[in-house]
């Protein structure tokens, strides 16, 4: 389990930060009534917008309806979801609605739903708790002026050292007093990042450094990534790695798979990509976008110092190969001759040698003379 969500704060006096700021949102949610603006926390990621929501929710005793950006892009979703809430207010207890990372709506991918939100602020018959991390973009000076402005800044050293000291005391871990300065330094006050990082650097990894990268494709990530010298160079590596999830994880999956490790070392790498695929499947399985944000948190337990990984891509995406593994019979039928010229499993033959195999195949470099080549001509049609 991740440490930020493992110590994420249960009551709101258990929060460092921005007395403030939770002072004035406590004061808006004890004289909320209906006609009462609704309130826009503004601050950068990290700093515990989600969290004082969640908390002030219970404390007061309302029911937390929670959607993300991904939820409220179209006008017809947004009635869809919060239509029967602002239409049966009375009915329901006591609804408040918290819309996270408002303004991730805006761009291509708005369907009208900036609109939509501003048009339900000024019409509020529930408490609306939203929260952004930037005000910059021109729909969200509607999103403003509709709503009261509460600015959450980041946390100061002093309090991070304080938080990270209880965060370690609690996992029964310490850091030197260095390598304690350099991650407050390093996390500018977001304490999700600082408590990921973290949780990384007890596990073993020497100790960080400073490191800046610009944005990277896939091939010059993955193998800065496994080149870095410490365990923040590589978190930064991995944020600056600008591309899809699935494609992420791809793009490290089948470079594990090609890479000469030990079978220990790659079993190890295998689980977290694992674990990370998992996370994929769940926020689209669900909608919680704002799960994305422990991907790289994740992705980061395949850092080690020096293992001799490098960038290879498959023509073959690894949901096709799951596919072709699991639902195949030619493959099937393949996989057992093969298998058994190889002295192999089946399900070993598909995971590391199938793609080798396939791969050759397209570029016509190798001859499994007819039998074989006709059962996996029509796999290997699919990958084109």
């Amino acid at each position: 389990m991740m440490w930020s969500e493992k110590h994420r704060p249960q009551n709101i006096m258990e929060m460092m930060g921005n007395e403030e700021s939770r002072a004035a949102l406590i004061d808006w949610i004890r004289k909320w009534k209906k006609g009462t603006k609704p309130v826009l926390l503004l601050g950068p990621p990290g700093v515990g917008k989600t969290t004082i929501a969640g908390l002030v929710a219970r404390r007061f005793g309302y029911d937390m309806i929670g959607l993300n950006a991904s939820d409220v892009r179209s006008k017809s979703r947004i009635n869809e979801i919060l239509g029967p809430v602002l239409g049966n207010a009375s009915v329901l207890g006591r609804p408040m609605i918290f819309v996270d990372e408002v303004d991730g709506v805006h761009g291509r991918a708005d369907f009208g739903g900036a609109d939509a939100i501003i048009g339900m602020l000024k019409e509020a018959a529930v408490p609306i708790i939203l929260a952004a991390n930037s005000d910059t973009h021109t729909k969200m000076k509607g999103i403003k002026k509709a709503s009261k402005v509460i600015l959450f800044r980041p946390l100061p050293p002093r309090l991070m050292r304080v938080h990270l000291g209880r965060v370690l005391r609690g996992e029964g871990e310490s850091l030197s007093p260095g390598e304690e300065i350099r991650l407050i330094s390093e996390s500018h006050g977001d304490i999700r990042s600082m408590i990921n990082m973290a949780q990384s650097l007890v596990t073993g990894f020497l100790p960080p450094v400073e490191a800046k990268f610009e944005a990277t494709g896939a091939e010059e990530g993955v193998n800065s990534f496994f080149k870095a010298n410490t365990v923040l160079e590589a978190w930064s590596i991995l944020y600056s790695m600008h591309m899809a999830p699935r494609e992420k994880i791809d793009a490290f999956y089948s470079s594990v798979i090609t890479s000469s490790l030990p079978l220990q070392e790659q079993a190890r790498m295998l689980q977290v990509l694992s674990d990370a695929d998992l996370l994929h499947g769940r926020i689209f399985r669900t909608n919680q976008w704002r799960l994305l944000r422990y991907l790289d948190a994740i992705l980061i337990r395949l850092y080690k110092p020096k293992l001799p990984v490098r960038y290879s891509q498959y023509n073959i995406s690894w949901p096709l190969l799951n596919k072709i593994r699991w639902e195949s019979r030619s493959i099937t039928q393949a996989s057992n001759i093969l298998g058994r010229q190889m002295h192999v499993s089946r399900s070993k033959f598909v995971t590391y040698s199938l793609p080798f195999i396939l791969l050759h195949m397209k570029r016509k470099k190798i001859d499994l003379g007819e039998e074989l080549s006709n059962l996996l001509e029509k796999e290997l049609a699919a990958t084109k």
